[in-house]
């Protein structure tokens, strides 16, 4: 049996393709970045064709490194930017409006609205989520009423509604698979997370048909075969996941109270909470962390809409600097106690204040303020709002964690790495495969296909590459976190 695994991570900036072996080494990797869209102000989209294409040339040229034959990849898995919502032609596959990104906000009013007649209980008590733009459904609604004809049609069953990994399952089975799974089903605000059903009163809500929706399956699951000719044979997908959940899975968070953090376009800290939903009074989502045999593992998660994106912001968006790299150096220079406090709410807000509109802002400019200055406080920005996750998940009653298990992009930077140590209070665990996203996802088709037994199994790949532990006396650290704290409330539309 092959032992080698193709892992697809369609992220929000770029398309990945990662070729694993059973061990959970990186074998080969491909990577293309592509462009955003940003029709007005709140609004983000992609083209669906650069979503498709970006992935297709990425495995490709994974399995070309890797120096395999596509019949000696054991199975494929898919991970995906969540809430992105594409809505397509059922016979071509063309999607019919560009792909709503996660990040959008252009549903705003409309969430209000819901809010105000009194929805948001119902749908919290479904769903685990809180009435935002953030989630699919208010997206999908909105194809359907502003695409001209788009709801006839999709009453007629002539189109098919998807997240990102949904799509791209249809394309790579030539419209055989319109399929997806309980972790991307569970973030769409359509998905009853206790019944593990589409809900009817949610799909009445928000006038949605149910013949434009996929069919949920467990994560390790049978989703199709890839048409021959993308790869030069066909290949079985069989593991799908949201990103969050793929490296909460990545990192082996197996045990209820373990607790990931992912630092990519955004940041998201999730924490396993077992077999019974926990329902937050602080405003953190509950949601499918995997479902495995039938089996639901619920989690608590927060989400943070703007990380690496901040540092995507200061270097192409003002031009602070030439490279991602850059940051680490000129924070080295700076120190921890610039006084500077940069609030990314690009996009407004999101846990714990849930917040579309606000906007962002820079505080405590002096006259020798300087690149390093903004640069180090937007980096500080991300680990403070770390922070208020876990301040969040304790208020609700969670233990501190032993360690945060860290991962994505960003962690490779060792300054923002001591900082979020230093401003949690806890200890913060990289491991030795950052790309846990697609890692978690390889082990899930991993599973599909035989190669792991169980998720003991798929435990004993996870290894330590660097422990930071807090060094930060805890009235600087406090102090810091005030500032922050008084930062976030200037610019809350609601402060």
């Amino acid at each position: 049996m092959s032992q080698y695994l193709l892992a697809i991570d369609q992220g929000t900036t770029s398309s990945r393709a990662i070729v694993f072996s059973a061990q959970g080494s990186p074998v080969s990797r491909a990577q293309q970045e592509f462009k955003q869209y940003f029709p007005k102000d709140g609004w983000v989209e992609h083209d669906g064709e650069d979503l498709w294409l970006s992935t297709l040339k990425v495995c490709r040229e994974a399995l070309r490194q890797s120096g395999l034959q596509a019949s000696e990849v054991a199975a494929i898995g898919i991970t995906n930017q969540r809430e992105t919502t594409l809505v397509w032609d059922a016979a071509t596959g063309t999607p019919i409006y560009p792909a709503i990104v996660w990040q959008d906000r252009r549903t705003a009013d409309y969430c209000a609205g819901l809010k105000e007649a009194g929805h948001e209980a119902t749908v919290a008590a479904k769903t685990g989520l809180v009435i935002d733009p953030y989630f699919s459904a208010t997206k999908l609604r909105w194809i359907l009423q502003n695409v001209p004809g788009a709801r006839e049609r999709a009453e007629q069953g002539e189109l098919r509604f998807g997240t990102v990994d949904s799509f791209l399952l249809w394309r790579l089975t030539g419209g055989k698979s319109h399929k997806t799974d309980a972790s991307n089903a569970s973030r769409t605000m359509l998905f009853n997370i206790h019944t593990q059903q589409w809900d009817a009163d949610l799909l009445a809500l928000f006038d949605i048909p149910v013949s434009v929706l996929p069919e949920v399956l467990d994560c390790a699951a049978d989703f199709g075969v890839t048409e021959a000719n993308w790869f030069g044979s066909s290949i079985p997908v069989l593991g799908m996941a949201g990103d969050q959940q793929a490296a909460l899975v990545g990192q082996a968070c197996f045990q209820p109270g373990m607790v990931k953090s992912t630092y990519g376009t955004g940041c998201f800290m999730i924490q396993n909470t077992g077999k019974q939903p926990v329902v937050s009074q602080n405003r953190l989502l509950t949601t499918v962390g995997y479902r495995l045999k039938g089996e639901v593992t619920y989690a608590v998660e927060g989400s943070i809409f703007v990380a690496g994106a901040a540092v995507q912001w200061l270097r192409d968006g003002i031009k602070l600097i030439s490279h991602a790299r850059d940051t680490e150096a000129l924070a080295e220079q700076t120190g921890d106690a610039s006084g500077v406090f940069l609030v990314p709410a690009f996009t407004g807000l999101g846990a714990p204040y849930w917040d579309p509109k606000a906007r962002g802002a820079i505080f405590g400019l002096t006259r020798d303020t300087g690149i390093k200055e903004i640069v180090t406080a937007g980096l500080q920005s991300v680990c403070y709002q770390t922070r208020d996750l876990l301040e969040a998940m304790r208020q609700d009653g969670a233990a501190a964690p032993s360690a945060l298990r860290v991962d994505g992009g960003m962690v490779e930077n060792n300054w923002v790495m001591q900082f979020l140590a230093d401003i949690l209070g806890v200890p913060v665990e990289r491991p030795e495969v950052t790309e846990t996203t697609a890692l978690g996802v390889a082990y899930l088709a991993g599973l599909q296909a035989g190669i792991y037994p169980d998720l003991d199994a798929i435990a004993q790949h996870w290894h330590r590459q660097h422990l930071f532990g807090p060094r930060m006396a805890t009235a600087h650290r406090e102090k810091l976190y005030a500032g922050w704290l008084d930062a976030v409330k200037r610019v809350r539309s609601d402060g």
